[in-house]
């Protein structure tokens, strides 16, 4: 997963109206409700049989890496509808708000640069580049795809601040991220 990819995971994941379960049975039960002890066990790195000793409870606690993938496995499909929900309002009317350490380069008449100073942004892209964002992560795009949408949203709200300045600013980039935050 790219960094755009993880930012909106953990966006979706603060949607969360319940906690996931704690232990390492109730996880594993709840994964077995999609996927089959086979699948599970590919996706952690364990044994089909591991998983079935983790759903009986005679093995409780599997090793650090394992424990991470179990509980991974289990935030990215926990509440899907509520996920669904908080995604369709910020597509349709609250936006997106994005907090950021990055460079950006930029091309305007006068040239390019790459403006080698990191600048630090929060700013609230509106509705539409929510929506762009949410099809692209659907669609498999790449996190140089997404992070094109955020450019374009930046260029639109912040560098052009929504058409009354630098109109002649036609293409942003963003080149490094030091971090990355979203909030819908």
């Amino acid at each position: 997963m790219g960094e755009i990819e993880d930012a909106l995971e953990r966006a979706d994941q603060e949607a969360f109206t319940r906690e996931p379960p704690k232990t390492t049975q109730g996880r594993v039960n709840f994964l077995l409700k999609y996927l089959s002890a086979k699948e599970i066990g590919e996706e952690v790195g364990v044994t089909a049989d591991s998983v079935n000793r983790y759903r009986r409870g005679t093995r409780k606690n599997p090793p650090k890496d394992v424990a991470a993938k179990i509980d991974a496995a289990v935030r990215s499909r926990w509440q899907p509808q509520v996920r669904k929900r908080r995604r369709k309002q910020a597509a349709v009317s609250t936006g997106i708000t994005v907090e950021t350490r990055a460079q950006f380069g930029y091309t305007a008449p006068v040239g390019t640069t790459d403006d080698g100073r990191f600048r630090r942004l929060t700013v609230h892209l509106p509705p539409a580049y929510a929506q762009r964002l949410f099809e692209a992560r659907d669609q498999g795009a790449s996190d140089q795809q997404m992070r094109g949408i955020i450019a374009e949203g930046f260029k639109e709200v912040y560098f052009q601040d929504d058409g009354s300045r630098a109109m002649g600013l036609s293409d942003v980039a963003i080149n490094n991220i030091d971090y990355l935050d979203l909030d819908f």
